[in-house]
């Protein structure tokens, strides 16, 4: 209505209330419906698509942001059939020798191109390639020029004293560079969605081979820019930081999209080279920044793991004739290809000089890292076991230590295991001071947790575990909290390897672990726990001796932590330990009860916690078995919260709820009132969707076996609700699912149960007749099902049946229908029972 009103308005005007709209409401709800409604006509939205486009530079840089996000909107929406032009009309708009006109054009494309890239359908894909054809060549050239203009800037910056007075005179440097990066973020966009990936069609991609060396140029040449305008000059510093980080993701974005064009003799070896330099060197590459060293080793993994470089064991094809190679042939070739670029680039002394730094240099802990510790022991904790990878300088190098080792495991297993011997000799299970020693040896830990599968051929588990690991557990001097904490995880990650009376000890000294006064060191314990406690041999015995005080320190560890993936953590390592103790957990029924209501009271709000919560109440409730309503005080209040659809939290507990619900109906000893009164939830479930089909039917079957007449008399209507809404609602698999309820009904409540259901059974009727199965096994599976139940209801209840079949209504339907009617309703379904 605001635009409508606005028609006769600046176009500045109505590009600014087009932007209100977009971020008030969805653009697909106003563009694709809206538009009809209030009659703009075709020409109206041609002209304001084009001012969107001709104004967008006349706005401060952040409303220019909010409309290119909402012309690549409308240009999902639109693109091609309705805004043919749009391209060409950017296209036009570059020519403009204006750095902020282009800047603004290229912010428009790289935002439309991203999103009209999510579009896949082969029509979609097929414009997208027509697309990056006639933008490539111009964009890319511009980058070319734009990144000479910015390294010949640098370079006489860089030797200039009065850098800011300069910068605040001119600020097309600046403009320049932001360009340059968006130029960057669409041409990785036009390569990696205007082709298909290599890896299916074996096709080169010319652009990879084009773009990829002087990307790594780029590299090299900004890279000293780093170091010289670090104390100079922050934004300068910061653009050679961020423009060199941004050019190797560049490298990793094309080479997993596009692998096979990635094996080029400019592109392959030299990359993976640089990075190795790097990682290996950084202080002399002038890269040790952690952006961009994480960059670096994530190309190094991403390349050691490509399956495409794996040679195939048959062998290179050598093509022989003159026919042209098929698709398999074409991927051996770039296999044996890239395999041997690799074997040069990284032969045995450099993996091993990689396997070495990796350990001796990225694994150590920073004098930082144990200050973060001490400051916050717990976020620190998941930081370094939870993190995604690819986000921290760490985990990234383990990340990528393990795939050299999987790559290289016999040349490599000797080295990890010489790296560990030389730190235990260093660092003696006594000591007390944080040496480089003791790091050292916690990287070596790390080291040979990660690749325990191997070592084992090397180490004695049993002698490493008395001779070094138990000693290191039991010092308590607050130092040994780094080795602690670290043999705490290597026995989660030994866990094939321990074996006879040595399980029993390591059981001990984890429990132990869990009541130490560092709260890294007790969720490394505890998360190793939950791994030995479901491993195939794994002595409910043993656990059994030290259950109690597993308890006690899980209720204490969670009062402690504050984190949701602490509390997540210790929820899961609880619902483990019921798994196994099975009734066992009876005497600590009412302690673990009042745990369990006040993790439901403090994570109010808190959908993830409480799902991890009713996953460990369910496992709780199946533990107690028929001693379940020793937890009732507790579990009912949070059971009818999570099966009401009306509840705030519905949308994310309602499925865990069920799952409990069911569960606490299986291990109930008869229903008492509070799970009687609980049925009528099922009729808001079951109408909201059927989503819980299996278990909701599970439900009403546990109230009909354990609720007898008192259930149809109570919840008669809600059950009837339930039946009739799925019977008719359902595809064939969900009325197979019902059918054996409604079967039980008529078979415990021949007289009651009929009447009350009788909308449901006349659809059962309307199913049996109908004959829409003659290709299609499951209907008729249906239709015979129906039909017994039908047969059951004639034996049983006679008179019920000829009352239904009787009936007006539905004599009426079906008749509406087209079914064909021999005699009356019997002799028909007397004929497709003995047809079926």
């Amino acid at each position: 209505q605001e635009i409508i009103s606005a028609r006769g308005s600046s176009c500045r005007e109505d590009v600014r209330l087009l932007a209100t709209v977009y971020f008030k409401n969805s653009i697909n709800r106003y563009w694709r419906t809206r538009r009809d409604s209030y009659g703009i006509s075709n020409e109206e939205k041609d002209h304001l698509r084009k001012n969107l486009l001709l104004n967008i530079r006349e706005e401060n840089n952040q409303i220019a942001l909010q409309l290119a996000v909402l012309i690549s909107k409308i240009a999902r929406l639109d693109y091609p059939r309705e805004w043919r032009d749009l391209f060409s009309i950017l296209a036009q708009q570059l020519q403009s020798a204006d750095v902020l006109a282009s800047h603004r054009v290229f912010m428009v494309l790289f935002r439309t191109l991203k999103e009209l890239s999510t579009k896949r359908l082969a029509v979609d894909q097929r414009n997208y390639a027509e697309i990056t054809s006639h933008l490539f060549e111009y964009t890319w050239n511009l980058w070319k020029s734009d990144v000479q203009t910015i390294l010949q800037n640098l370079s006489m910056l860089s030797q200039r004293n009065d850098l800011d007075s300069i910068l605040e005179q001119s600020n097309d440097l600046i403009l320049i560079c932001d360009r340059w990066l968006l130029c960057l973020k669409i041409i990785r966009q036009l390569i990696f969605s205007g082709y298909a990936s290599d890896s299916t069609t074996a096709q080169e991609v010319w652009q990879v081979r084009e773009v990829c060396p002087t990307v790594l140029s780029a590299i090299q040449s900004l890279l000293p820019y780093y170091s010289s305008f670090k104390d100079k000059q922050a934004k300068l510093w910061e653009f050679a930081k961020r423009a060199c980080t941004k050019l190797m993701k560049v490298l990793v974005t094309l080479q997993g999209r596009h692998p096979y064009s990635f094996v080029h003799q400019t592109v392959l070896p030299a990359t993976v080279d640089f990075c190795l330099n790097i990682i290996t060197n950084p202080e002399q590459a002038g890269a040790s920044f952690e952006e961009f060293l994480i960059q670096c080793m994530v190309l190094v993994k991403t390349v050691s793991e490509c399956k495409e470089y794996k040679p195939s064991a048959t062998g290179r094809v050598i093509n022989q004739s003159a026919e042209p190679l098929s698709l398999e042939q074409k991927k051996k070739n770039f296999a044996a290809v890239a395999s041997d670029m690799l074997k040069v680039v990284l032969p045995g002394d450099r993996v091993v000089l990689l396997c070495n730094i990796l350990i001796r240099r990225y694994f150590i802990y920073t004098a930082k890292d144990l200050e973060e510790w001490s400051e916050n022991p717990e976020s620190f904790h998941h930081e370094q076991n939870v993190v995604q990878w690819t986000e921290k300088q760490r985990p990234c190098a383990e990340a990528l230590f393990i795939v050299i080792f999987e790559n290289y495991r016999e040349l490599l297993a000797p080295v990890v295991v010489s790296i560990l011997r030389e730190a235990m000799s260093v660092s003696p299970p006594l000591e007390t001071d944080v040496t480089s020693g003791m790091l050292l040896k916690d990287a070596a830990y790390t080291a040979a947790g990660h690749v325990y599968y191997e070592l084992s051929n090397y180490l004695s588990f049993n002698e490493w575990f008395h001779g070094s690991l138990s000693i290191e557990i039991s010092n308590g001097h607050p130092n040994m909290r780094i080795i602690r904490r670290k043999v705490a995880l290597l026995l989660g990650q030994w866990i094939s390897e321990i074996k006879g009376d040595t399980r029993k000890l390591v059981y001990r000294a984890l429990v132990a672990l869990l009541q130490d006064n560092d709260i890294a060191v007790r969720l490394a314990a505890c998360s190793s726990l939950c791994y030995l406690f479901q491993e195939s041999s794994f002595s409910e015995l043993d656990l059994f001796e030290c259950l109690p005080t597993c308890w006690t320190m899980c209720f204490k560890l969670t009062e402690d932590v504050q984190e949701f993936d602490s509390k997540v953590q210790v929820l899961n390592f609880i619902s483990v330990l019921l798994e196994h103790v099975g009734d066992k957990v009876i005497p600590f029924a009412s302690q673990l009860s009042q745990f369990f209501q006040k993790i439901w009271d403090e994570s109010a709000g808190e959908s993830l916690l409480q799902i991890q919560l009713l996953t460990a109440l369910r496992t709780f409730v199946s533990s107690l078995g028929y001693q379940s309503p020793l937890s009732y005080h507790m579990l009912m209040p949070i059971l009818q919260s999570g099966v009401n659809v009306d509840s705030p939290d519905a949308l994310n507990l309602l499925e865990d709820s069920v799952l409990l619900w069911e569960a606490t109906l299986s291990n109930a000893p008869s229903i008492v009132s509070q799970l009687m009164d609980l049925f009528p939830y099922l009729v808001g479930i079951v109408n909201r969707s059927f989503d819980h089909l299996e278990v909701g039917v599970n439900i009403v079957e546990d109230y009909t076996i354990f609720g007898g007449s008192e259930f149809l008399k109570s919840h008669g209507t809600s059950l009837a609700n339930v039946l009739d809404t799925i019977v008719g609602n359902v595809n064939d698999k969900g009325l197979l699912t019902t059918l054996p309820v409604i079967d039980l009904l008529i078979q415990l409540f021949p007289q009651e149960a009929p009447p009350l259901i009788s909308s449901a059974l006349q659809k059962l009727i309307f199913i049996s007749l109908s004959r829409d199965d003659e290709h299609n096994p499951s209907r008729t599976t249906v239709r015979a099902s129906s039909g017994a139940i039908l047969a059951r209801l004639l034996v049983m209840n006679t008179n019920f049946s000829a009352q239904l079949l009787s009936e007006p209504a539905l004599l009426a339907n079906i008749q509406q229908s087209g079914i064909s009617l021999k005699d009356n309703l019997l002799l028909s379904l007397v004929d497709m029972w003995i047809d079926k």
